[in-house]
């Protein structure tokens, strides 16, 4: 079977489509580790939508979004729950790119699970019940798009503005592959994503629209840097890290399952920590330099 791959040098700059126009920008931030904020602030993750990654390191937690991807977050738990992902290498770990892992079959970056594959969820259609909370702008293509937090999910949108011009009162976006955030390994095939998946240790913008993201690592993002670097094959010596075992929170029992909140984007502690990201110049940083607050209980 074709291994799945993904080389910075191989896939090409991301296709955006039709330039999105921006809203208007409002937002601030602090280090997530020292910003308290009232107790009406922080969302508990649903445990339902959240991922466990247990590894020799400690435990990675990653929110899921089925509004997004849906598709894949319903693949990824029920690999998950199936034990499909226990005791599975991170294959393929590239510095300052991201960790792939997933192949529960061959452990090499050949193997995919019985499940059939899946259709690509590149980009999606953003409703009312999906509150995007901008915080900056970037450029795309000729013009300007906005980028902020759908949850703890760095995206791109429309404004929301525009949603009442749609059939479907809706607008276009997608995430964004920022540091944290977790996407589908596939191959040249758009309509290939089957079980491998891959945890971003940077940014690659590159990959946006062309690669399927459906979480965000809400806890444990420190770890994600700890896989040792290397590739299955490159070297006879070169031993890979494990996920020891991966788990729907839900499936959890007592101190083993963690309960998980993040700042509510929609909060004034929100915009206040988003002010506070503000360079000395008054501009924001890079999206992908920030990540929403999130604490564990």
């Amino acid at each position: 079977m074709m291994s799945r791959l993904l080389s910075a040098a191989a896939i090409g700059s991301a296709l955006l489509g039709a330039v999105l126009m921006s809203d208007h920008a409002t937002a601030q931030s602090t280090d997530a580790a020292i910003f308290t904020a009232p107790e009406t602030a922080w969302r508990t993750v649903d445990p339902e939508n959240m991922l466990l990654i247990q590894t020799k390191y400690g435990n990675i937690a990653v929110e899921l979004f089925p509004e997004i991807a849906p598709k894949h977050v319903a693949q990824v738990k029920a690999l998950a729950r199936s034990g499909f992902y226990d005791n599975v290498p991170f294959h393929r770990v590239i510095a300052g790119f991201m960790n792939q892992t997933g192949d529960g079959t061959n452990g090499d970056g050949t193997g995919d699970s019985t499940l059939p594959d899946l259709e690509a969820e590149f980009t999606f259609r953003r409703g009312a019940n999906m509150p995007f909370a901008k915080v900056t702008t970037q450029k795309a293509g000729p013009g300007q798009i906005g980028v902020g937090f759908y949850k703890s999910l760095q995206i791109a949108s429309q404004p929301t503005a525009q949603a009442m011009f749609t059939k479907d009162n809706k607008v276009n976006a997608f995430g964004l592959h920022c540091p944290g955030v977790t996407s589908m390994a596939r191959t040249s095939d758009p309509n290939s994503a089957n079980s491998q998946f891959f945890l971003m240790r940077g940014k690659a913008d590159h990959l946006d629209t062309e690669y399927s993201i459906w979480g965000a690592t809400v806890m444990g993002r420190d770890l994600l840097e700890k896989p040792v670097v290397g590739a299955v094959g490159d070297s006879n010596e070169w031993m890979p890290d494990y996920m020891d075992e991966v788990d729907v929170v839900a499936d959890l029992e007592g101190g083993d399952r963690p309960t998980v909140q993040v700042l509510k984007t929609d909060s004034s502690a929100f915009t206040n920590w988003v002010e506070m990201q503000k360079e000395a110049d008054g501009t924001y940083p890079d999206i992908c330099e920030l990540s929403v607050p999130t604490r564990v209980l």
